[in-house]
């Protein structure tokens, strides 16, 4: 291998390893403040990386408004009894965690609550 080839390759591998750590990271979420939202399940992805929940809550005004919030892996929920099912679309929850920094109607989410107030386990044995 030339000092190119090695130079380009060093280039590549440091790339991808920022972008790994960005994707873990909290800067897009405020995490000096949590919500807690309430609503109707529309979706549910129980897939890598990340578990999704889409839900439709209202805001101060009765306004409806569409939320994303994200959890753990699935195998990190699986751990801590969660299944494909665990959430449907139907199902009245509530979930806090921290919002956004942008004000988007997205959550990393901490709490999972059923509709009879009963949490979840978000914690996977950990």
């Amino acid at each position: 291998m030339n000092l190119r080839s090695t130079a380009l390759l060093s280039l590549v591998v440091f790339m991808m390893s920022t972008a790994a750590i960005a994707h873990h990271g909290t800067a897009n979420y405020n995490t000096d403040n949590q919500v807690t939202v309430k609503g109707t399940v529309t979706d549910f992805e129980f897939n890598n990386p990340h578990v999704l929940i889409y839900m439709q809550g209202k805001d101060d005004s009765g306004k409806i408004v569409k939320w994303e919030g994200e959890l753990t892996s699935p195998n990190h929920l699986s751990r801590a009894g969660w299944k494909k099912d665990t959430i449907k679309p139907g199902d009245v929850i509530s979930i806090t965690g921290y919002p956004t920094k942008s004000g988007a109607p997205e959550i990393w989410i901490q709490k999972v609550f059923a509709a009879d107030g009963t949490q979840i386990d978000t914690s996977g044995g950990n």
